[in-house]
């Protein structure tokens, strides 16, 4: 069963189209990634998967239901963190347990004051006097306390330095294995997305390509050679991405080494010492999307 489900999805802002018949679909039980530049419709997607938005055309389910009906029993089964760490500033620790615990029939007390409690700070403590990386690690405790089947971060780290980052990641992992559970994340992070997700959808011009991260990583391909000239390469069907500072020339593809050297060699381009070197996730990510 899929947790998520988009089917011919459409949007736009007065004329500019957002997506155009955009389909995809996401297991029970993943983790997945959505990757994308800025401008490329992730927050949007989140708020239209959530009822927030209304797509100009098609449909999304989310654990089974329309994404614009869903009944509150549903919504209890969804834990949402939307694009920074929102909390109620007035409140202390304890109160804003207390009232999220109301609101939510699988609450676990516990799981709340276990993460809030390793900031050393009393319970009597002001939300509205806590730092940025503080006030994310209450809303993660309020989102895991849930216990929802399905979690949607839309930019969680937003603002966090490296620890805080490191704490959702354990926590989120703690969370998958569980069994059962979905989580569906946004990141400007990408290194931390490639120790946490098992498939990706990469968004772009409202057009998609979803993949598990093994296969992308053993797929795609990072190549560097020297070359003195000063190189303009565009995407064709063997180059989907250039980088060159000073001599040193990095170019991303799917095409094994022979093909990229036969390739330029046709292009009339020098490929001194070129060979194949290994690839962060944020090397695929800017060699596949472009850096601007």
């Amino acid at each position: 069963m899929n947790a998520i489900e988009v089917h011919n999805l459409r949007h736009q802002y007065s004329e500019r189209v957002i997506y155009e018949d955009l389909n995809f679909s996401i297991p029970e039980g993943s983790i997945c990634g959505l990757l994308g530049k800025n401008g490329q419709g992730k927050t949007t997607l989140v708020n239209i998967l959530m009822g927030f938005l209304k797509p100009v055309a098609g449909k999304c389910l989310v654990l089974g239901e329309d994404s614009h009906d869903l009944p509150p029993a549903t919504r209890t089964r969804i834990g949402l963190l939307h694009e920074g760490h929102l909390a109620y500033e007035f409140m202390t620790i304890s109160q804003t347990e207390k009232f999220y615990s109301g609101c939510y029939p699988n609450w676990e007390r516990e799981v709340f004051f276990n993460l809030v409690e390793k900031m050393g700070l009393p319970h009597n403590h002001k939300v509205a006097n806590m730092s940025c990386g503080q006030r994310s690690q209450v809303v993660l405790g309020v989102i895991m306390a849930q216990n929802p089947d399905l979690l949607i971060l839309d930019d969680y780290s937003m603002g966090l330095d490296a620890g805080y980052r490191r704490l959702f990641l354990d926590v989120l992992h703690d969370f998958s294995a569980l069994g059962g559970k979905t989580i569906f994340v946004t990141s400007h992070i990408v290194q931390d997305l490639e120790q946490l997700v098992d498939t990706m959808i990469f968004i772009d011009q409202g057009k998609i390509m979803q993949t598990g991260l093994d296969d992308f990583m053993t797929s795609f391909h990072k190549y560097v050679f020297l070359n003195k000239s000063e190189l303009s390469l565009g995407k064709d069907d063997i180059i989907t991405g250039f980088e060159q500072r000073g001599e040193q020339v990095s170019l991303y593809s799917f095409a094994d080494t022979q093909q990229v050297v036969q390739h330029l060699t046709t292009l009339g381009v020098q490929t001194k010492d070129l060979r194949k070197v290994d690839m962060t996730l944020e090397d695929g990510f800017i060699g596949l999307m472009g850096k601007y």
